[in-house]
């Protein structure tokens, strides 16, 4: 079993160290390293060996991990925990150059279905990825993380506002979500936008984007700002993660979904991936970390995608549609995303008999529209394997009257015609700029999914 506060230090660094779904990758791939996995590539053949343990990439913000059973072979089938990288963000527009009233701010654009207000009155930092021009015409990628408050969105004094507190806090998304980092006197950046064909190549990035912000992205990555073709780049929470509460039992943060998701399935692969589990298994043991959740997974690199199915056949060596068949039928997923706690100030807002508790474990989701993807079969397993690790399991369904979210889950369930559960830990303010959730939870994830990888071919063997 795992010890709960050595795990909390441990997932704190991994939430600062992931402002952006290129770091959490980045992090990921250290950690799979670290133990021992090999990288491969997309464009190039799988050379794959009997006990194996491999990952690879996809734009730089999905992942797929896997450690090969000493028993595989054609059809057997893969025990897979999917969760997503991305968060609800602030994202720099194209041209996000903007110069008004003395102020230089940036042009962002909403990423998600985020809880904007609270972005309002927060210390901001920037991260993502730039594309750099190197020698020879050819072009790098590299990950910037400018790791101190440069940005804030300030709201309006009260004083020009007395009945903000009576009315609600009201705004517009284009209007007044716009961060500012600093005065056109300082930062000198009060040049009119020009038309493009009229500028320099080395000039145009300027007139895109601040030149100070461009001359600062540029110093991080000790590179020129001509060299900087493009980049994406999100705001962030300046703010660390850390540990809360008198008695130190919440995790205060961002990106808790689905940060969380992704570092309690990690940790859980990189415990069950050990040579003594592996050399009499016969499946595959598989995390899948996908971008573009938030915004409904179509992309190249989401779950919707072929990511996932292309990778479990090429694995299999090109299946045939026997052994393709035959190796999903014999495979479960579990996909791992964030649940709602019941909030102390809002229990109205909850189904009577579903009120999943903080430090109460795991909780399976269920939906009869198939928002979630879980049956009654994936939840008798996901509790069959719970019951003999001694781990707590928790439900939950929303009211008739409120709206559901979803997941990944349905997506690859419905792609790939495998049974699935979806199931993640309780926390509250979900989707705002600092989340919470319980420290000890993070351990029952782990054990949970760790328990999943290890029991689950003893268990298909009994549903047969």
């Amino acid at each position: 079993m795992v010890d709960y506060k050595e795990t909390g230090t441990e997932f704190i660094n991994f939430l600062n160290s992931s402002p952006s779904p290129f770091h959490a990758v980045q992090e990921a791939k250290q950690l799979l390293e670290k133990a021992g996995f090999i990288e491969i590539k997309e464009h190039n053949k799988f050379i794959l060996k009997s006990l194996g343990k491999y990952f690879l990439i996809r734009n730089g913000t999905s992942i797929i991990a896997f450690a090969l059973g000493g028993n595989y072979s054609k059809g057997s089938g893969f025990n897979i925990i999917a969760a997503h990288t991305d968060s609800p963000c602030l994202k720099l527009k194209p041209i996000s150059k903007i110069v008004k009233h003395n102020y230089c701010a940036v042009g962002v654009q909403t990423y998600g279905g985020g809880l904007w207000h609270t972005w309002f009155d927060r210390d901001l930092k920037v991260a993502g990825r730039v594309m750099c021009e190197g020698s020879s015409w050819s072009i790098r990628q590299a990950l910037v993380h400018i790791d101190r408050p440069v940005f804030r969105i300030p709201t309006l004094a009260i004083h020009m506002q007395r009945s903000v507190n009576q009315d609600g806090f009201k705004f517009n998304l284009e209007n007044h979500i716009i961060p500012i980092f600093g005065t056109s006197y300082k930062c000198g950046d009060n040049k009119d936008l020009l038309p493009q064909e009229e500028l320099s190549k080395s000039y145009q990035q300027n007139f895109k984007h601040s030149a100070t912000l461009l001359s600062c992205i540029a110093e991080a990555l000790n590179c020129d700002v001509e060299n900087i073709l493009d980049f994406e780049l999100c705001l962030a929470d300046h703010q660390p993660a850390t540990i809360g509460g008198l008695k130190d039992e919440f995790i205060f943060s961002a990106r808790l979904d689905n940060l969380t998701g992704c570092y309690t399935s990690l940790k859980a692969l990189l415990n069950a991936s050990r040579e003594e589990n592996l050399k009499n298994e016969s499946n595959v043991y598989l995390l899948a970390l996908f971008d573009n959740e938030e915004i409904g997974s179509n992309s190249a690199y989401g779950a919707a995608s072929n990511f996932l199915q292309q990778t479990i056949n090429r694995i299999g060596g090109f299946l045939n549609s026997e052994e393709l068949g035959m190796s999903i039928a014999r495979s479960f997923l579990l996909s791992a995303d964030m649940a709602h706690a019941l909030h102390p100030q809002h229990p109205e807002a909850h189904e009577a008999n579903h009120q999943p508790l903080l430090h109460h474990g795991p909780v399976i989701k269920f939906n009869s529209n198939q928002r979630y993807a879980t049956t009654a079969e994936t939840a008798a397993l996901i509790r069959n394997i719970a019951h003999k690790r001694n781990i707590t399991i928790q439900d939950f369904c929303v009211r008739n009257d409120s709206p559901c979210g979803s997941t990944i889950g349905p997506i690859l369930a419905t792609n790939l015609g495998i049974r699935t559960v979806d199931i993640g830990n309780p926390q509250l303010s979900m989707h705002s700029i600092r989340e919470m959730c319980g420290l000890d939870d993070i351990t029952n994830a782990i054990n949970l999914f760790t328990a999943f990888f290890e029991e689950f071919s003893g268990l298909e063997e009994i549903l047969k």
